[in-house]
């Protein structure tokens, strides 16, 4: 058992935030013109990816974050794979402000989801013949700003 001190222990009414789990809602892998598309290629497919933060209050304090990640490889009959990926997780937000639970929501939660989704996501297109696709790591808060000016501009 360990001491804590008072002194550098957080206060009981600290802001915090608590992942009580995180799952696959939804996960698809195609290969469409496989075994062709296995064949190694002199150049590199195009990659296109694109993310996709929501969430649902479950409760007064609970919340569910959903990351969407969906991409593929290729174009048209060169289509080599497309991916989505579907990853949530449930959050507890205690002694936060209410204004302050969608940022929150939709910037840390999926920020604390990525590394989870961006290995199921490698490991799925490694599995499916191909060397794994490692996105590169996303800034939320920019994503979180970009939306707000976008419904922003939606509403003016």
């Amino acid at each position: 058992m360990t001491d804590v001190d008072p002194q550098t222990a957080p206060p009981a009414n600290a802001p915090s935030i608590a992942a009580l789990g995180q799952y696959i809602k939804d996960l698809s892998f195609e290969n469409p013109n496989a075994p062709q598309s296995l064949v190694p290629r002199e150049t590199g497919p195009q990659i296109a990816i694109s993310v996709n933060v929501n969430a649902r209050q479950l409760n007064e304090t609970d919340f569910e974050a959903l990351l969407t990640l969906e991409g593929k490889a290729g174009e048209g009959d060169d289509l080599l794979f497309r991916f989505e990926l579907v990853y949530c997780g449930i959050f507890r937000l205690q002694n936060i402000p209410p204004e302050n639970h969608q940022p929150v929501v939709m910037i840390e939660c999926p920020r604390l989801l990525f590394p989870f989704a961006r290995h199921i996501i490698a490991d799925c297109v490694r599995n499916g013949g191909f060397p794994p696709l490692y996105i590169d790591p996303i800034d939320f808060a920019v994503l979180y700003q970009q939306r707000l000016a976008q419904e922003t501009a939606g509403t003016a």
